[in-house]
């Protein structure tokens, strides 16, 4: 089973979520430790933030739910940056800070 690497923010995000949505990440992050690829509507490719980023899709009874993550060479998966939608497209304020939050995370990475 792949292990899981949590960036602080995105965690803090995905535990402010209702917990129906919750739930559902938490699954869809275990078959993505699980090895599965999830596709189209679970997950789709997230190139504007990094090459290898896909997001997790979520609808909660009170909006849409993202999370980025990727999976990294060997057996470890970053979670990085999670938040609720508010509009139709991914907005560049949220690209950007899952950007600056991957970086973050690979940085830490690269310390050990």
């Amino acid at each position: 089973m792949h292990q899981v690497i949590w960036h602080p923010k995105a965690k803090a995000e995905i535990r402010s979520f209702p917990k129906e949505v919750k739930d559902k990440l938490g699954y869809l992050i275990f078959r993505v430790q699980l090895g599965e690829v999830l596709t189209m509507p679970l997950s789709r490719g997230m190139g504007q933030v990094a090459n290898g980023v896909r997001e997790l899709r979520v609808k909660g009874k009170d909006g849409i739910y993202r999370s980025f993550y990727m999976r990294m060479d060997g057996d470890k998966i970053i979670v990085f940056h999670a938040f609720k939608k508010k509009t139709q497209k991914t907005s560049s304020k949220d690209i950007n800070q899952g950007t600056k939050n991957l970086k973050e995370v690979m940085e830490w990475q690269n310390q050990k």
